[in-house]
Formats: structure tokens, sequence, C-alpha cells
């Protein structure tokens, strides 16, 4: 029971329940994503890594591929049965189709506000799955594959994994968790938008002198080309996305925080699936 007299909600299900191994490979993957994108400002100047500014992204966009591949195979084997399967097909193409809608508008990508709603239902495990798959099928979808789409499931990952992490998963409803997943779809669409801008940034060379990534530059300025780099190219397609991010989860989240948790209690992912043996049974006379 509740302090008010009602009786307190049961826990909420989880498509997949991390284990140790599942979290340990989340924590490798996320520690090489972090040197992969940051990987400009952790080099020194004289870095030989420098020296191949414009072939790096590519050999990490590589390694981010396997990586990824190994986390959501780890999750998978840790518990992802045919039901979760089902629903991550379901969501994953409901998010790739909503993702060509914006295409070309600065900001309408709908698809973030589904992946903060299905994180904060089905927990992080499913959440990194789910973005990860999203961006590869909309990717796909879209005909925007090439070196960045790594950095874009690794980064889609992290957005709907830590709707997942967010508190009060089981007991925070109604207007108070709606403020808390606007607040958070808001900041997180702009760290979206930023990591894919380091990932993209060491890629402009001599296009752009003035922002563009320095090889031979200081940290901080590069930091400052960078920052230039964001305000000029992305800041107010960010600002879109977090808009309607926000604009979406309170209009729409209430209905579909809803249905995604009718959705999971009738799916029922921690009780096992049992098969019966329709023959029947013969007793010895």
């Amino acid at each position: 029971m509740t302090a008010t007299g009602r009786p307190a909600p049961a826990g909420q299900a989880r498509a997949v329940r991390l284990g140790p191994r599942s979290v340990a490979a989340l924590g490798l993957v996320s520690a090489v994503g972090v040197v992969a994108f940051a990987w400009p400002f952790l080099a020194p100047p004289a870095s030989a890594l420098n020296a191949h500014a414009q072939d790096a992204p590519w050999l990490f966009a590589g390694l981010l591929v396997l990586l990824v591949a190994v986390v959501a195979a780890t999750i998978s084997e840790s518990g992802l049965g045919a039901k979760a399967v089902a629903m991550l097909g379901v969501l994953a193409a409901t998010g790739a189709a909503l993702r060509p809608i914006g295409a070309g508008t600065a900001g309408i990508e709908p698809m973030f506000f589904l992946m903060v709603l299905s994180g904060r239902v089905l927990g992080p495990g499913f959440g990194f799955v789910l973005g990860s798959v999203t961006m590869f099928a909309s990717a796909l979808l879209t005909g925007g594959v090439g070196p960045w789409m790594p950095f874009q499931m690794l980064s889609m990952g992290w957005f709907t994994m830590g709707a997942g992490l967010l508190p009060g998963p089981d007991r925070l409803r109604g207007r108070g968790e709606l403020v808390l997943l606007a607040v958070y779809g808001f900041l997180a669409a702009f760290a979206y938008g930023t990591a894919m801008n380091m990932a993209g940034w060491p890629f402009l060379g001599e296009l752009a002198s003035r922002i563009s990534f320095d090889p031979d530059a200081a940290v901080p300025e590069n930091l400052a080309r960078f920052l230039a780099y964001c305000a000029a190219t992305s800041l107010g397609w960010d600002l879109g996305r977090a808009v309607v991010t926000v604009v979406l989860t309170l209009t729409l989240g209430p209905a579909v925080l809803r249905a995604l948790r009718r959705a999971t209690r009738r799916a029922a992912f921690e009780t096992a699936v049992t098969f019966e043996d329709p023959r029947p049974v013969k007793h010895p006379t």
C-alpha cells in the first residue's frame, strides 16, 4: 500500500534481465564508443592517430559494428525470448517507418519519442538493442548507409538505454513521469546530435578550415572549433528534435505508455513458455 492508501503498482516487467556478462559487454562497447567519438580530444597533437584523421572514423566504424553485434548477441543470449523478439521487431519497424517522416525537415523526428517511451517501459537491455536495431533498419530504409551508421546505432542504443535507467520505473506514474521523460528526451536529443557531430566532424578536412578538426591544434582550439561547428551546422536541427520529442511525449505519451505496459503484461516476458504433448498419456494396466 502507498501512503495515500492505494495499492502499490506491481513491479514492471522487463523484456530482458541484464546479467553480469551483458553488463560487462555493454560497459566495454560504451568505453570503446566513447573513444571512437571523442578521439580528436583524447589524442595529443603529435599522435600517429591524428595523422590518419580521415581514416580513423572508418576504423572506428568497422570496430563499432562488431562490438554492437557482440553486445546484441550477448543480451539476446541472456534472455531475449520469442515474445521479446516479436515486440522488438514491431517497435523497430515502427521506429524505422517514423524516421523518414522528418527527412529534410529540421528536427521533425518522431522516432525519438517512441524510443524514449519504449526504453522506459521495457528496460535498458531491451532499449539498447531496440535503439541499435531501429537505427540500422531505418538506415536501410532511407539509404543512409555509410561510415556514420555504426555511430548512429551506438548513439541511439545509448539514448534508448538511458530512458530505461531513469529512476522510478515501477512507482512513478502520471504527470511526474511524463515530465521526467520529457526532460530526458529534451537533453538526450541534444546529446545525440552532439555525439553525431563528433563522429562526422573529423571528415570535414579542408572543407571548412575555421571550424574543421585540425590535427596539429591543441585541445582547447579544437574544442572551440567543434563548438562553432555545432552552432553552425546542427543547433537548429537539434533544438527542433528536442522540442518535437517533448511535445510528443507530453501529448501522446500517456496513451503510448499504457499501450506498451499493457503489451508487456500480456506478453508476460518473465513467464517461461512451455509446450505440452498433445498425445494422451497411457497408464499401465
